[in-house]
């Protein structure tokens, strides 16, 4: 059987056939000897076909195509007209050799002919690329290589561009960003209540929130300065007055030494850094609210925009968590414990990231792991429909967080929940109509754009330019009429469904009425033919008479 190889160089797509074959046996320790050699590799591998790419644009297409496994017209039209034919009913005597086994496994399904991928082949393949140069003719030196970088760089570029997961890459680095500066706010407020304590040691004690605190400190700055003229600003830091005159005291009575003004001027410095990091943590807070709004509105919504984001971080993307079942999901973020129980073979652990979640917290110790079950799968929903969505709605979210609440009350009181069933139904009937909504406001929009367009088409002038509005009102009327009938007939169509429905249940009560009927009428009738009867056998008499 003959072997064709098909090489996707960055210049184009390469046809080589391979002779000799069963001299060598298909021995893939021969191959590679005799690979590195141009002379007896190219007594055993010869050019059969080559098919230029048209453009850099061209190659980038062809490029992606061959790496998800996807046969082109080009392709396909350049092996139908370089390979042997072969005729309906038999087997092809030659097979064709492919690096991709996604690849020759499309191409065996459409055009039926013989593929294969092996160590063999991936050998003489490897040939051809480090000898390709020399097959074809009419290449430049340095063409080869700059088609390669150029195909490279544009590749990766698509690749890099080219993001199913909604950009959620925006929201991993967000809570990453987020989880740093906690920490780091919170060691550096550390520092300046440690740093400042030692020329004001008393206010500690009277400020507690870190921020505040090194506002109270920058305001401050010396100690021996405060008087009651501070207190408004004071007052309007910690927003209660009563501690602005307790600080204010206490800075008289205060057992801190002294600091000279340079090592103040540091401190106040520094005070004013964890400010500035307090509040861009703020506005990053905000950011990643408006991202995960519109990203993953409904997991937003049912278990919180910061845990929602440790969850897509944790699991890589919203793809990830989407594909991951509920029982992963749970204990997403205790892989720790989960190895280390399976190991020691102890209690796996119940949550993971999922605990952070006021759901958990509100339940009771006795119901925590049950509450972790059912939010962890009321979650993977969640993040099934934010991924594979075309529109983002917050409905199904809410919808599955009323679930979880009466589930907690089911717990806590006994109160029967909903089913599953009746709260989707109701969720994709609430999306319906908010989608028929905006269709209604749509067609008004365009039924005032055709109107102008019609008055513009019109040439006949003044009388069907008047004509034209009192045809649209009796337009909405008729429009109206419409409506109104076609309502009526639906309810009638309702109204005979019901009946018939009503034949058919109460068929044999029908059909014992019906022969009580038949009976009552031929009673009738005979009673009918009798009574005649009688008056003929009257009159005969009275004639004889």
């Amino acid at each position: 059987m003959a072997l064709y190889l098909l090489y996707e160089s960055a210049s184009g797509y390469a046809l080589l056939q391979a002779q000799g074959l069963d001299e060598i046996g298909q021995n893939t320790e021969a191959v590679r000897n005799s690979v590195a050699d141009l002379n007896r590799f190219g007594k055993v591998v010869q050019l059969t076909a080559f098919h230029p790419f048209e453009s850099a644009l061209d190659a980038l297409n062809q490029c992606n195509s061959v790496s998800e496994g996807l046969m082109t017209d080009e392709l396909r039209s350049f092996l139908e007209l370089n390979l042997p034919k072969v005729k309906e009913g038999k087997k092809s005597k030659f097979s064709v050799g492919v690096a991709e086994p996604k690849l020759g496994s499309h191409i065996s399904e459409t055009t039926k002919i013989t593929c294969q991928s092996g160590e063999f082949v991936l050998e003489l393949l490897r040939g051809v690329r480090l000898h390709f140069d020399k097959f074809i003719r009419d290449l430049k030196p340095g063409d080869l290589e700059k088609a390669q970088l150029g195909l490279g760089h544009s590749y990766s570029r698509a690749k890099v561009k080219f993001n199913v997961n909604r950009v959620d890459n925006m929201v991993i680095q967000a809570i990453f960003l987020l989880d740093t500066l906690d920490k780091d706010i919170n060691s550096f407020s550390m520092r300046v209540r440690e740093w400042y304590s030692w020329h004001f040691p008393e206010l500690v004690k009277i400020v507690n929130d870190n921020y505040l605190y090194a506002r109270v400190a920058k305001l401050i700055e010396d100690k021996s300065k405060l008087s009651e003229e501070h207190i408004p600003a004071l007052t309007e830091i910690l927003g209660d007055e009563d501690k602005a005159k307790e600080v204010v005291e206490a800075g008289k009575a205060s057992m801190g030494q002294d600091l000279t003004p340079v090592d103040l001027i540091n401190v106040q410095l520094f005070a004013q850094r964890v400010m500035d990091l307090a509040e861009y943590r703020k506005n990053l807070y905000d950011y990643l609210v408006t991202k995960m709004n519109d990203i993953a509105p409904n997991l937003a919504s049912l278990i919180g925009e910061v845990v929602g984001a440790r969850l897509i971080s944790h699991a890589g993307s919203l793809t990830n968590l989407a594909k991951c079942p509920s029982s992963t999901l749970q204990i997403l973020g205790a892989e720790k414990a989960l190895f280390r129980a399976l190991k020691t073979r102890g209690n796996t652990p119940k949550y993971g990231l999922i605990f952070h979640s006021s759901f958990i917290g509100r339940a009771s110790a006795r119901n925590k792991g049950r509450m972790a079950r059912y939010l962890a799968n009321k979650c993977s929903i969640a993040s099934r429909i934010d991924c594979f969505a075309d529109k983002g709605t917050t409905v199904f979210g809410e919808k599955l967080r009323e679930q979880v609440e009466e589930r907690l009350e089911f717990y806590d009181k006994g109160v029967a929940p909903r089913k599953n069933i009746d709260v989707m139904k109701a969720a994709i009937e609430s999306t319906e109509s908010k989608d028929l909504e905006m269709e209604d406001t749509q067609p008004g929009e365009a039924s005032v754009k055709k109107s102008k367009k019609r008055k513009s088409k019109t040439e006949d002038g003044e009388a069907m330019a008047e004509d034209k509005p009192a045809a649209a009102t009796n337009g909405d009327a008729s429009e109206d009429a419409k409506s109104e009938k076609k309502r009526k007939k639906k309810e009638k169509r309702k109204t005979e469904q019901e009946q018939v429905e009503e034949e058919q249940a109460n068929g044999v009560n029908g059909d014992v009425t019906e022969q009580d009927g038949t009976a009552k009428k031929k009673k009738k009738k005979k009673s009918k033919d009798e009574g005649a009867g009688s008056e003929a056998k009257k009159k005969k008499k009275k004639s004889h008479e």
